[in-house]
């Protein structure tokens, strides 16, 4: 055992060791049936001569310490801090408030293709995880394995059976286009590449609903719903449009900052020719000229929400998974108002 004391000491090391499946070794450390008292007795005893922490040895630790959580996002997430920092120094914030340590591991390509997990988590060493946006489906699925009680930030998945904390993007991205409808625009069209996150299709499905309701076409040439997110691709895209609406849908401030560059260039006004709304109300939205209407989300109730849920899940293990969503506000800015009909109506 010496040799292997030496090395990350994980569920599946235990289980060659003692010649036994991972499966085995997660039901005796968890106290779950479908081992016998023998194999589960024998498990514990190698697990606590190896130091690995399992969960009857975090619950029996409770009392000396509050408890430590760990927030996990892939780097692309982490890079995105006008975004996503906002919703990081929130959890941080709230588990200075309880007294809770944080870990912090951001999860590269090779990771995340590999299914290898942080050191914490194989060793569950920590009492909770927040997993902040998508990384993989398969990924996510791993962590939820071991047990650990996570919460998702701001991702969902019909095959992931988890907490979320959610922005409420349908009725969000309905609101943003009535918005639009109400100052008198007939022709909207919507930019952003739904294939990139689940809250982007959820943002057109309430572009849908609104142009439904108010019984206006969605114009196949004005959804450009695979567009990638660089300037180079927003301006070629929209030169290729023989007919502009007079108003577009951004599921995104960044794309709402390059919409309206890419007008501007092209010898269009805005908001006088065409409006533009997007949605997150970031820095972008806010230094824009014009400035952007936009639809906000408050990311400080992210953290606190996630964590409480967290803490929660914690003490009620077997309650079902619920989805919590979190309103929006539409902030109304300089880039949008009444069409010009002379001009492109």
């Amino acid at each position: 055992m010496t040799g292997l004391k030496q090395q990350k000491v994980t569920m599946q090391s235990i289980a060659d060791l003692l010649h036994i499946s991972k499966n085995s070794v997660s039901q005796a450390l968890s106290g779950k049936d479908g081992v016998s008292d023998d194999t589960r007795n024998l498990v514990i005893e190698t697990a606590e001569k190896l130091g690995y922490m399992y969960a009857a040895a975090r619950k029996k630790n409770q009392q000396e310490h509050k408890g430590s959580i760990a927030l996990i996002a892939s780097e692309y997430a982490f890079s995105k801090r006008s975004f996503f920092g906002e919703i990081y120094l929130s959890i941080e914030q709230e588990c200075a408030k309880h007294g809770m340590a944080l870990q912090i591991q951001s999860v590269n390509p090779q990771a995340r293709e590999g299914l290898i997990l942080p050191s914490f988590v194989q060793n569950q060493s920590i009492d909770g995880i927040l997993i902040l946006s998508h990384i993989s489906t398969e990924y996510i699925n791993t962590i939820l394995a071991t047990g650990i009680p996570t919460v998702l930030i701001d991702h969902h998945h019909p095959k992931i059976h988890a907490d979320c904390i959610l922005t409420n993007n349908r009725f969000g991205g309905y609101e943003a286009v009535h918005h639009l409808i109400k100052l008198g625009h007939q022709k909207i069209g919507f930019v952003g590449d739904v294939n990139i996150s689940p809250s982007y299709q959820e943002r057109l499905e309430g572009y849908y609903l609104a142009m439904n309701e108010a019984g206006f076409a969605a114009h196949p040439e004005w959804l450009l719903t695979d567009i990638n997110e660089t300037a180079a691709e927003v301006a070629d895209r929209l030169a290729s449009i023989g007919s502009m609406p007079t108003a577009w849908f951004c599921v995104n401030d960044g794309l709402g900052f390059m919409v309206i560059a890419s007008l501007q260039q092209m010898g269009f006004k805005v908001p006088h020719h065409i409006s533009v709304c997007s949605f997150d109300n970031g820095e972008l939205s806010q230094i824009n000229t014009p400035t952007t209407t936009t639809m906000a989300v408050d990311l400080g109730k992210y953290g606190k929400r996630a964590l409480e849920q967290l803490l929660w899940r914690i003490q009620n293990p077997s309650e079902p998974n619920v989805e919590i969503l979190l309103p929006v506000t539409l902030i109304e800015r300089e880039s949008t108002r009444q069409p010009d009909n002379g001009h492109l109506e």
